[in-house]
């Protein structure tokens, strides 16, 4: 592997990204599973004070997204999203949301991961299904 694969081995959360502007945290990062956390405060609230489901995606896209970037050779490909789709299950007003995500296919143009999201309970708050391109790096 090449060494433009270190900057997304380092766990924790890269600046000026969307990852620090939702507090979302990389704790865990590997071909074959993912973790991060994100803090629910009212920043993170639609209008009726509950978690926006579009930080539950931001979430579930990032887990994705690092996992596939983790288990490609990045001198030779990028991996961008192509389709996500999320069932949002529970309401979560404050917290600590963990998300988990795992490959169900991984093959040479396109990667399929599931991404299960928790509240500090364990109780599952969404279940998400990303769909990664894999695009070849030009030159």
């Amino acid at each position: 592997m090449s060494d433009d694969k270190a900057p997304f081995q380092t766990l924790g959360t890269p600046p000026n990204t969307l990852m620090a502007t939702l507090g979302i945290t990389l704790v865990e990062a590997s071909p074959e599973r993912v973790v991060a956390t994100m803090p629910v405060t009212p920043a993170h609230h639609q209008p009726f004070g509950i978690l926006h489901g579009g930080a539950s995606v931001a979430l579930a896209e990032t887990v994705a997204s690092f996992g596939s970037t983790v288990s490609i050779d990045l001198s030779r490909q990028r991996a961008v999203g192509l389709e996500i789709n999320a069932n949002h299950l529970r309401a979560v007003a404050d917290g600590i949301l963990t998300a988990v995500g795992t490959p169900l296919h991984k093959g040479r143009s396109t990667q399929l991961w599931a991404v299960e999201i928790r509240d500090e309970r364990g109780r599952l708050v969404c279940v998400s299904r990303c769909t990664l391109a894999l695009l070849d790096v030009p030159g």
